[in-house]
């Protein structure tokens, strides 16, 4: 059942490449929406007020009108955006299957995908279907790397938890508990401590 579990984005996942990619756009519209932004946050994702889904559906462009409106060159160029589709799904597979048998193996707490792959915008009222294709992709597509950045940042606090030389532009959520670079007393004494230090972690996975 663990292994099912995360295949369950896949299959809809295949679907996308079928489709061609989220263009903004929205003018006037969209400024409307970015100030009712605060409002549409604090009234959570559902169920909506009747009041705010006649509001979304009045916003909504038909598909055509998309189509229409999207440059050529755009539409030509998005074969190139889905095509990534199929190293995303590979990839998944096999970063889903290191996890599920080398995690317990390391004792390293298990990265929850549910907290990553989140596909909530499809329920939008305001947006087409090309819209809502192309906000799942990028759900899925950008959900899957920001698992696979918290997987891997696991994986190096239990085997390299060193800080490097220079300052990096960002850094990933374990790299706070990492050593400092270049202190060999530090790492012999404290690295086993460091590869093990997951208690903050202990909330979320229970």
């Amino acid at each position: 059942m663990a292994v099912a579990r995360h295949w369950q984005p896949i299959t809809f996942a295949v679907s996308l490449a079928l489709f061609v990619p989220v263009q903004s756009g929205m003018g006037k519209q969209q400024t409307k929406l970015a100030t009712d932004d605060r409002t549409c946050h604090d009234e959570g994702p559902g169920p909506w007020s009747l009041e705010t889904l006649i509001e979304h559906r009045r916003f909504k462009r038909s598909s055509w009108k998309h189509l229409w409106n999207t440059r050529l060159l755009v539409i030509l160029s998005s074969p190139l955006i889905y095509a990534c589709v199929l190293p995303f799904l590979a990839l998944d597979a096999s970063v889903a299957i290191y996890q599920l048998v080398c995690f317990p193996i390391y004792g390293i707490p298990k990265v929850r995908r549910k907290d990553y792959l989140v596909f909530d915008r499809g329920r939008l009222a305001y947006l087409n279907t090309i819209e809502k294709v192309g906000c799942i992709y990028c759900s899925y597509a950008n959900g899957l790397l920001a698992l696979i950045t918290e997987i891997a940042a696991r994986t190096e606090q239990h085997f390299c938890p060193i800080k490097h030389a220079r300052r990096l532009a960002q850094t990933h959520s374990r790299y706070g508990k990492f050593l400092p670079y270049g202190d060999a007393r530090a790492y012999r004494a404290q690295s086993d401590a460091v590869a093990h230090a997951y208690s903050d972690l202990d909330a979320r996975v229970k």
